[in-house]
C-alpha cells in the first residue's frame, strides 16, 4: 500500500544531481534528483517512481555497474514483496513462484537474513513490520526449515530504525528461534550445532558429494549454523540487555562465546589456514566422524576443500583476531576468484565442478555466498587489524557481483551463474528462478561501500569503503533512527553543488563536513515519537484457497484469468505472467469484480495496470523450452494498454444496483500503467467493487493487482455469502467430493477442487493423469444434491514434459443410471489449452454429478490444477 510522500522533489540542474538552489527557505539542498535518477534506465518493469521516490534511499556514484544494479535490487523487491492475508499481512517469496517447499504465501526461510537485511532500508515500516512477525505468527510459516539468521536480523533491524516496539514484539520469536534450533539441532556432546549442507541452501556440496547421498548427505558441524546461532544468541544477549533483563543477557552472551571458541577449536584448519566443515558420523570410503574436509576419505591429505562459506564467521565478527590469513585467498584467481565469481570451491580443488544445471554447489558463483563474502569483508575492513586485504578489494569484488547481474544486456539474476562467463543457463528455470531474491546487495551497498555502521545507541557511524580514487559519491534519504539521513562526498564540490568535502545531514542539517573521506563517529539525538497509525487491510487478496474474496470478469483471455489478479504479488512483464487480461477490445468495455461474500468498510482502491507500450527495452526471462507454456497463446494479439478511463463501482444492497463511488480522490489523475493508480474516498460499506475499464481504440486493457483496501480487526468476521462454485471443497466438508479413473502418485485429486491455482511445476497443486495406461481418463464432482449447473472451468496444467492439455474433452452428467454427454453452446479457447483457464458453456440442467472425461494427447497425459463448476 502507498505511503504519503515524504516531500517535494527540486528541481533537476544535471541529468542526476541538483544545486544549492532550493524551493524555499526553508528546503534543505539535496544532491540528487530521485526522478531523473529513476528515468535514466530503460529497463524497468515496475516503473511507479512515486513508490521508489517514498520508500528507498537513492544512491550514486562513479561506477554505473553499481549504480544500475543497485536500483535494480530494489525492483527485484518489489516483484517477490507479497500481501498474504489481512491476518499475516506482507512477506517476501524467494522465487518468483511458490514452490511446494516454501511455507505459507511463498516465503522460504533460507534467505529470510539477506531480505531482513535488504528490506531494514526501506522507509515502509508496515512491511519491515510485517515481515519480522510473519515467521511466528502465521500459520504454515516455516522459519527453521533452512539454516537462517532471524534474531540477528532482527536486532540488525533495530540499530536501523531503533524501534523498540518492534523489538518487543520479535523478541520472543528470537527466543523461540535459538531454542528451536537447539531442540532440533544441538550435540550436547560435541557442544556445536549439528546439520547438513542442503538445508542452509548449499546442496550437492563437496562434503555431501562424498556420501551416499550426494544432495543432502554429510551431516556434520558448519561454519553456516554455527556462526548463525552465535550471532543469534548475542542479538538475544543484546537485546535483554536493553530490556534490563541482565541474568538473561549474561547466559545468552556466555552461551554465545561458548560457541564462539568452540567454532574456532574445531572448525579452523591452521594448516590451510581456514574454516571448514567437520562430519559427524563415519562415512564411506574412510571418511571419519570430527573430521574436517579432506581431513580423511578419498582425498585424505589433499591441500584444497576450501568452499566459501570458510569466510561466513565474519559475517558476524565471530572470530577472535589471528584468522585473517584466510583472506588470501578470496582474491587469487588460482582460489576462489574469477571473472563473475567469486567460485563456490577453491578452482584447485579435486571436486571443484562448474555445473551446467542447478543446483551444485561445488564451484558456481551464488549470490547468497557472493553477498555473505562481501558482509564478512566490509566487517573485516571495519573492525579487524590487518593487510591482507583492502577496501579496493572489497569495490572490486562489489563491482564484479554487479556486473554478474546481467543477461541480454539488463540487470537480471537466477540461481547460480557460471564463474568465468557470467551465464546463468541452466539455473534459470522458467516461472521460478527469474529475479531470483535469493541474497543481499543494497545492504552491501549502504552498510558496506557507503558505510552506514548501524549502532543501537545515540549514535551515528558512518566508514565508507569506497576506492581512493573515487571523487564522488552519494547516498540520500536513508531512514536511520527514524531520521533522514544524507551523506554525500564530493571531493571539490563540483558534482552535487553542495560543497566540497565529507558531508552527513540529519533531517537537512548538516551534521559534520571533513576535507577528506574517513570514518566518522558523531552523537545523534534519540528517535523521535513515532505514532505508527491505522494498519488497513487488503479485503480482496485471496491465498488461502477460500471461495471469498472471489474475482471475475465480464471477459478474459484464456492464459491471463482473474485470479492473477488478487494473488498478493504484483509485476509486469508478460513472462513469467501474473496478470488478467480483458478479452475484450477498443473501443469497448470490460468490468472487473471483487466479491468480499461479507460487508467490508473499503476507503482505498490500487489498480496496478499492464501497458506494452512502456515496457523495457529488453525482456530478460527464465528458459521458457520444457515448461509447457503455450509461448504462442499467451499474447492477446492486441496492445494491452493502460484503459482510457475507468469507473469504480460498489455494490448497493438497498438498491441492488452498482453505484459510483463518491468524492474519488484518484492519484495519478489519469491511468497509467507499470504503477499503482490509487482512488481514496471517503468509507464505504460494501460487499462487492467492481471497476468498469474503457479500453483505448486497438487495445485491450489488464492487470496484474487489484487491492481493496480499509480498516478492521483482526480476527475479520467471515465471509457469509452463499458458496456458487459447486465443486469447491478446501478439505473440511463432505460434499462436494471428487473422484477420478486415475492419479498419479504424487498428485492429489482433492487439489483439483481446493480453491487454489497455479500452473508452475514446483508448486505441486494438481491433479494429473500421469502414468495413466488409458486413453481417456475422467474427473468426477459429486454435488451431493441436484443442482443447476450451466458452466464449467477447467484450469488446465501442462509441465512440457509428460503432462499437457488433452487433445479433448467432453462433459457429462448421471442420469442417474448411466453418463450423459452434455452439448456445450461454446467453449472459449476452442482447442483445450495449458496455463489456462477453459470454459465451458451449456444451457443450464439440473445435475447431481458432473464429469469431465479428457482425452489424452497421447504419449502425454491431462492435468489440472482446478475445475470449477457454476450455476449460470
Amino acid at each position: 500500500m502507498r505511503t504519503p510522500a515524504r516531500r517535494q522533489l527540486l528541481v533537476a540542474a544535471a541529468p542526476l544531481a541538483i544545486s544549492m538552489a532550493s524551493c524555499g527557505p526553508q528546503a534543505p539542498p539535496l544532491p540528487l534528483d530521485e526522478k531523473a535518477v529513476l528515468q535514466s534506465f530503460d529497463w524497468w518493469d515496475n516503473r511507479d517512481w512515486d513508490w521508489y521516490q517514498e520508500n528507498i534511499p537513492f544512491f550514486d556514484s562513479p561506477d554505473p555497474e553499481l549504480n544500475e544494479t543497485y536500483y535494480y535490487r530494489w525492483e527485484v523487491l518489489t516483484k517477490h514483496l507479497v500481501y498474504g492475508s489481512p491476518e499475516a499481512g506482507y512477506t517476501f517469496t524467494e522465487f518468483i513462484d511458490r514452490p511446494f517447499w516454501s511455507g505459507a504465501y511463498g516465503a522460504i526461510s533460507c534467505p529470510l537474513g539477506h531480505q531482513a537485511y535488504e528490506i531494514r532500508w526501506l522507509k515502509d515500516r508496515r512491511t519491515i513490520e510485517d515481515f519480522a512477525r510473519y515467521w511466528f505468527e502465521t500459520p504454515g510459516a516455516e522459519p527453521r526449515s533452512y539454516s537462517n539468521w532471524y534474531g540477528d536480523a532482527m536486532w540488525a533491524t533495530y540499530e536501523v530504525l531503533r524501534d523498540e516496539a518492534l523489538l518487543r514484539t520479535v523478541y520472543p520469536h528470537m527466543e523461540a528461534q535459538v531454542e528451536g534450533w537447539t531442540a532440533e539441532r544441538w550435540d550436547p556432546e560435541h557442544r556445536m550445532y549439528r546439520w547438513v549442507g542442503a538445508w542452509d541452501g548449499m546442496e550437492t556440496n563437496i562434503n555431501s558429494r562424498l556420501t551416499d547421498d550426494e544432495f543432502g548427505g554429510a551431516e556434520g558441524y558448519r561454519p553456516t549454523l554455527n556462526s548463525y546461532l552465535f550471532a543469534d544468541l548475542l542479538a538475544l544477549a543484546n537485546t535483554a540487555a536493553l530490556f534490563g533483563e541482565e541474568e538473561k543477557a549474561a547466559a545468552y552472551r556466555a552461551r554465545a562465546e561458548a560457541l564462539k571458541s568452540r567454532v574456532q577449536e574445531e572448525l579452523w584448519g591452521p594448516e590451510r589456514e581456514f574454516f571448514f566443515h567437520q562430519f559427524a558420523f563415519d562415512e564411506k570410503d574412510g571418511i571419519r566422524a570430527k573430521t574436517l574436509t579432506y581431513e580423511s576419505g578419498p582425498h585424505a591429505g589433499d591441500p584444497h576443500g576450501r568452499e566459501l562459506l570458510g569466510y561466513v564467521p565474519w559475517q558476524f565478527n565471530l572470530p577472535d583476531p589471528g584468522y585473517e590469513a584466510a583472506w588470501q585467498f578470496l582474491m587469487d584467481p588460482e582460489y576462489f576468484w574469477a571473472p563473475y565469481g567469486p567460485t563456490g570451491v577453491e578452482q584447485g580443488d579435486p571436486q571443484f565442478l562448474v555445473s551446467p544445471r542447478c543446483c551444485v554447489w561445488s564451484g558456481n558463483a551464488w549470490p547468497y555466498a557472493t553477498s555473505q563474502t562481501l558482509t564478512a569483508l566490509a566487517n573485516l575492513l571495519n573492525e579487524y587489524e590487518q593487510d591482507v586485504v583492502s577496501r579496493d578489494d572489497y569495490h572490486r569484488l562489489l563491482q564484479t557481483y554487479a556486473q554478474s547481474h546481467r543477461m541480454d544486456g539488463r540487470p537480471y539474476i537466477a540461481e547460480a551463474a557460471d564463474p568465468f562467463t557470467g551465464s546463468w543457463a541452466g539455473h534459470n528455470t522458467f516461472y521460478h528462478s527469474e529475479h531470483y531474491l535469493h541474497s543481499g546487495f543494497v545492504d552491501q551497498i549502504i552498510s558496506g561501500l557507503v558505510g552506514i555502521r548501524p549502532q543501537p545507541g545515540d549514535t551515528l557511524v558512518v566508514s565508507p569503503l569506497v576506492p581512493e580514487a573515487w571523487d564522488y559519491f552519494a547516498l540520500q534519504g536513508v531512514d536511520y533512527h527514524g531520521r533522514e539521513l544524507t551523506i554525500v562526498w564530493d571531493r571539490d564540490g563540483s558534482r552535487y553543488g553542495m560543497g566540497p568535502g565529507f558531508a552527513l545531514l540529519l533531517d537537512g542539517r548538516e551534521l559534520t563536513r571533513k576535507p577528506e573521506l574517513g570514518r566518522v563517529t558523531i552523537p545523534i539525538q534519540p528517535p523521535p515519537t513515532r505514532d505508527s497509525g491505522p494498519r488497513p487491510n487488503n479485503y480482496a487478496v485471496n491465498n488461502d484457497g477460500g471461495h471469498f474474496p472471489l474475482v471475475s470478469a465480464s471477459s478474459s483471455h484464456p492464459t491471463a484469468p482473474p485470479f492473477y489478479a488478487n494473488d498478493g504479488n504484483r509485476w509486469y512483464h508478460p513472462s513469467p505472467p501474473n496478470r488478467w487480461v480483458a478479452g475484450g477490445e477498443g473501443p469497448g468495455s470490460d468490468w472487473f469484480e471483487v466479491d468480499f461474500g461479507i460487508e467490508r468498510v473499503i476507503s482505498a482502491v490500487e489498480l496496478y495496470f499492464l501497458d506494452h507500450q512502456r515496457g523495457p527495452r529488453v525482456e530478460a526471462i527464465g528458459e521458457e523450452g520444457g515448461a509447457g507454456l503455450p509461448a504462442e497463446q499467451m499474447d492477446p494479439g492486441i496492445p494491452t494498454l493502460p484503459p482510457s478511463q475507468f469507473e469504480l463501482e460498489a455494490w448497493d444492497e438497498a438498491r441492488d444496483d452498482w453505484l459510483v463511488v463518491p468524492n474519488q480522490d484518484r492519484h495519478p489523475e489519469h491511468p497509467e500503467g507499470r504503477r499503482s493508480n490509487r482512488i481514496d474516498f471517503p468509507e464505504v460499506t460494501t460487499s462487492r467493487i467492481r471497476v468498469v475499464l474503457h479500453h483505448r481504440a486497438g487495445a485491450t486493457s489488464g492487470m496484474t493487482e487489484l487491492e481493496a483496501w480499509g480498516p478492521g480487526e483482526i480476527p475479520l468476521p467471515l465471509p457469509a455469502a452463499p458458496v456458487r462454485n459447486l465443486a469447491w471443497n478446501p478439505g473440511d466438508r463432505e460434499y462436494p467430493r471428487v473422484s477420478t479413473s486415475f492419479t498419479y502418485a504424487s498428485d492429489a485429486v482433492e487439489q483439483a477442487v481446493d480453491g487454489r491455482f497455479s500452473f508452475t511445476r514446483y508448486s505441486r497443486n494438481r491433479w494429473t493423469a500421469y502414468g495413466s495406461p488409458n486413453e481417456e481418463d475422467w474427473l468426477e464432482v459429486d454435488i451431493g444434491g441436484p443442482q443447476a449447473v450451466g458452466r464449467v472451468e477447467l484450469f488446465l496444467y501442462g509441465d512440457g514434459a509428460g503432462v499437457s492439455a488433452p487433445s479433448d474433452y467432453r462433459i457429462e452428467r448421471w442420469s442417474g443410471s448411466s453418463w450423459v454427454e452434455i452439448r456445450m453452446d461454446y467453449r472459449v479457447p476452442a482447442t483445450p489449452t495449458a496455463w489456462a483457464m477453459n470454459s465451458a458453456t451449456f444451457s443450464q440442467i439440473v445435475a447431481e454429478r458432473i464429469r469431465v472425461v479428457f482425452l489424452h494427447a497421447l504419449p502425454k497425459a491431462t492435468g489440472l490444477t482446478e475445475l470449477r463448476v457454476w450455476p449460470n
